[in-house]
C-alpha cells in the first residue's frame, strides 16, 4: 500500500479543501480494498451522491470518506442532524472511513467505523446556524466516538503503518452480525457492548453494568425496564460470541 496521496494525481486546485478531497479520494480509489469481502478495490460512487463516496463492486458495501490533517479523537463533524437520525432509523448509514493525512499528503491514520455501530445516542445535535449564515437555521451533527465501542473502530493505517489486510477483514467479520439486527434493537446492543468495553476488564459481573443504568436511562428516557434490557443485550452478545458466560457466574470478554 502506497501511503502517498498526491502520487496519484497531478492537478492544480483553487482551494486547500478541493486539493484534499481530490488527493484523498484518488488515493482510496487506487489503494484501498474492501474490509468486508475479498475485493481488492473500491469503486467511486456517482458524483454528488449524498454521503456515499465509494462502493465495493463485489459485496456492494457503501463507504463515506472524511479526511483532515488533524486526527479526530473525540468527535467527527458530520452533515445534517435530521438526515443522519433518519438514515440510522432506516438502516441506510454507510461505513465511515476517517483519514488523517500529513502536510506532504501521506496517509498517517485511517479508521473504519462499520455502519452498524452508528446509533442515535452516538449522534450529537449541533446548534442551528445563525440567522446571518447562508444556510440560516440549518442543524448539523457530530459523531461522538466515545459512544462507539472499540469493536467499531477498526484501524486500516495506524501511525503511518498499514494494518495487515487479513487482520482488518477478520475484525470486520467478527462484528458484522450486528447488521442483522433491526436498528431499534441494534442501538441497545451497541450501547451495552460499549459499556462492557469501557469496563476495561477481562471479566465482569452483571452488577457492574447495572451501575451504569443511569446512562442508558438518559439515552432512553421512555424506557422503564433498563435492567431487563441489559440482560437481553448480553444474551445477544453471547450469541454473537463477543462475550461468554463463565463458570464463576461472570461474563468474560472475547
Amino acid at each position: 500500500m502506497n501511503l502517498q496521496c498526491a502520487a496519484h494525481i497531478n492537478a492544480a486546485y483553487k482551494s486547500a479543501s478541493q486539493s484534499a478531497r481530490a488527493f484523498t479520494e484518488s488515493w482510496c480509489a487506487q489503494e484501498l480494498y474492501c474490509p468486508a469481502c475479498e475485493s481488492d478495490r473500491l469503486s467511486r460512487s456517482r458524483p454528488n451522491s449524498p454521503a456515499l463516496d465509494f462502493t465495493c463492486p463485489l459485496c456492494r458495501q457503501f463507504f463515506e470518506l472524511k479526511s483532515s490533517k488533524n486526527w479526530m479523537r473525540r468527535k467527527i463533524v458530520d452533515a445534517g442532524y435530521s438526515a443522519m437520525i433518519r438514515a440510522i432509523r432506516e438502516d441506510r448509514t454507510p461505513n465511515l472511513l476517517v483519514m488523517q493525512y500529513s502536510k506532504d499528503w501521506f496517509v498517517t491514520n485511517l479508521l473504519l467505523i462499520p455502519r452498524m455501530f452508528f446509533t442515535e445516542s452516538a449522534i450529537e445535535r449541533r446548534p442551528p446556524l445563525s440567522p446571518k449564515a447562508r444556510r440560516a437555521g440549518w442543524v448539523g451533527c457530530n459523531i461522538l466516538l466515545d459512544r462507539i465501542p472499540d469493536d467499531g473502530k477498526i484501524m486500516l493505517v495506524s501511525a503511518g503503518t498499514p494494518v495487515p489486510t487479513g487482520d482488518v477483514r477478520e475484525e470486520f467479520a467478527r462484528v458484522r452480525q450486528l447488521a442483522q439486527l433491526p436498528p431499534s434493537r441494534r442501538g441497545w446492543t451497541v450501547e451495552v457492548l460499549n459499556l462492557v468495553r469501557q469496563l476495561r476488564k477481562p471479566e465482569f459481573a452483571l452488577a457492574e453494568l447495572y451501575e451504569h443504568e443511569g446512562e442508558l436511562r438518559e439515552s432512553h428516557p421512555g424506557n422503564k425496564n433498563i435492567r431487563p434490557k441489559i440482560r437481553q443485550q448480553l444474551q445477544i452478545l453471547r450469541d454473537m460470541r463477543l462475550i461468554r458466560f463463565t463458570e464463576r457466574g461472570k461474563y468474560r470478554v472475547v
